[in-house]
Parts: C-alpha cells; structure tokens; sequence
C-alpha cells in the first residue's frame, strides 16, 4: 500500500473533497483522484461516496480514516528520526496573518524554504481566525491575545501596542483619560471584540463601541488617520504614523497590556520536527531584531 495514497485519502476525507484536497496537497485533482482510485482498488471497498459537493466517507471510510490518519502520524515521525540531522523535507501549511504575515513573517519562512530545501512550504494570508484542524494547517502564526482553545501554543515574543486617534479628533471629541470615557468614544475596531487596559496592577475589560470595523489592522491605522476615532494597534502599525504627527497617543495612563506572537498547532504529543525548527528560527530573528519586527521596546 503506497504511503502517498493514504495520506491523500485522509486528506480528502478531511477536506471534503477532491479538490479542496488538490489545494491543501499543491497537486492537481487528476492525481488525487489517481490515488483514491488505486486505494479503494488495493483495498476492494469503496471508501468515498462522490456527490456535486463533493465527497462523503462510505462506512468503510469512516472506519478506515482513523486508522489511516494514526498510520500517516507514524510514518512522518519514523521519517523524521531517520532523516539526516537537522534535514527536512515533506510539507508545512502555515496560517499567517495578513497585517503582518507578508511584511513580518514571510522572510522567516523563506529563509526556513533556503535552508531546507527538500521541504514544500504553503502559507495562506488571512486575518479571519482559522480553524487549523477542519482546514488542514499544521500551525500558525498568531498575533495578540489567544483565547483558550484545545490548540497548543509556544509564545515566541511580547507585542506592545497603544490607543490612538487623529489630532482632528481629538480636537473635535476630546481625549479620552479613564475606562469609563474610552467607550463614549468611536472605536475603530475589528469585529465585537472587547478592549483590554492596564488600572495600576489590574487589567480591566471595557466593551468599546464604533460605526467602523475592519478584519486588518492596516485598514484600521487608516481610518485612525482620517479621523474616524480611537483604535488599539500594535506600535509597529502606528510608529510612522505618531512620528509624523498624524495620529496621537491617547489613554497613556491606562495602556492596552503586552499581547504576544505565538505559533500554535493542534494538540499532539510530538509536535513535528518542522513545526519546532520553525518556532526556533521564529524566535531567533525575533530576539535579533526586535526593533526590526516593531515588536520590541
């Protein structure tokens, strides 16, 4: 039984499909099907049940998808142990985030791609939050506050961030100064999310309010500058801004406290020997060049 044909079944059978699986796996659905084809012929049952929304575990499938996925697990790590030391190959599927995914963490990567060149790296770029598991990543990169979840995660470093607002409107509406005057203010905000400030030795949780919303924080440090009220960002997007005068700190007595960049993965005994290479180059350009990220004070 060719370990490339199980694997594909179990990625089809994750994705739901042939050709959502064709784009997690970077090959065209011809091959896939190829390998599902030859599968159920070694394994004379039928595993998937082909519709127009593409594909449904048979019984035998349902059955046959665990096993596959526990066989998968053992050959990557038997792979790994043999492998030469520090060599890497296969692939890694990284959830970056937008604002900072291309500018931040793209260079890492491909310095991660120069050193390993046996290794195939699929990132995807995106601000909405993921699901690593129903999705088929195997980690990702993550920016802020994490919430619980059953991922596990290894913090790579501190991310400082600060209230903001244009002169304009801060002219026209005030500068804000306690918890209790920040959510009479506009707040430029990404979704429903709730704001998170330093009072002395405690952090205190404000629910914000605010007619503009948007899923980047790029878009949200512009529409700080056209006046459209108060947004909590992270230094590195505001920097520039603050230093020429079109957007001013504000709440400087109640800060947002440190978020953090973290990699998270699914949980699992043994994190793949790629997931934890990529974590410590992380943390080494990270710890090199703080100032460089704007992540560091």
């Amino acid at each position: 039984m060719d370990i490339e044909d199980l694997l594909t079944f179990v990625e089809v059978a994750d994705a739901g499909g042939v050709s959502a699986a064709a784009r997690r796996l970077g090959v065209s659905k011809s091959i896939v099907s190829r390998r599902l084809a030859r599968l159920e012929a070694e394994l004379g049952v039928q595993l998937l049940a082909r519709t127009t929304r593409g594909a449904a575990l048979t019984e035998a499938g349902i059955t046959f998808r665990d096993h596959a996925a526990r066989v998968g697990a053992e050959i990557e790590q038997a792979r790994e142990a043999v492998l030469p030391a520090g060599d890497l190959r296969g692939r890694l599927r990284v959830a970056l985030p937008l604002t900072f995914g291309p500018s931040h963490f793209a260079p890492v990567l491909g310095e991660m791609a120069r050193r390993h060149p046996r290794l195939r790296i699929h990132t995807s770029n995106s601000d909405r939050f993921v699901d690593l598991i129903a999705e088929g990543f195997d980690c990702a990169i993550r920016v802020g506050y994490l919430h619980d979840s059953s991922l596990v995660a290894r913090r790579i470093g501190p991310i400082h961030g600060q209230f903001v607002a244009s002169p304009d409107y801060v002219r026209t509406h005030g500068s804000p100064e306690t918890p209790e005057e920040l959510v009479a203010h506009q707040a430029l905000m990404q979704g429903n999310e709730a704001w998170r400030l330093v009072d002395g030795n405690t952090v205190v949780t404000v629910q914000p309010q605010g007619r503009f919303k948007a899923d980047n924080g790029t878009a949200l440090a512009a529409a700080a500058v056209a006046g459209l009220g108060v947004a909590m960002l992270p230094d590195c997007l505001t920097h520039d801004h603050v230093a020429s005068g079109a957007l001013v700190p504000v709440m400087t007595r109640h800060p947002p406290p440190a978020a953090g960049v973290y990699v998270v993965r699914p949980p699992g005994q043994h994190p793949p020997r790629k997931i934890r290479v990529l974590t410590e180059l992380l943390i080494e350009h990270f710890e090199r060049n703080p100032q460089l990220w704007g992540f560091g004070r």
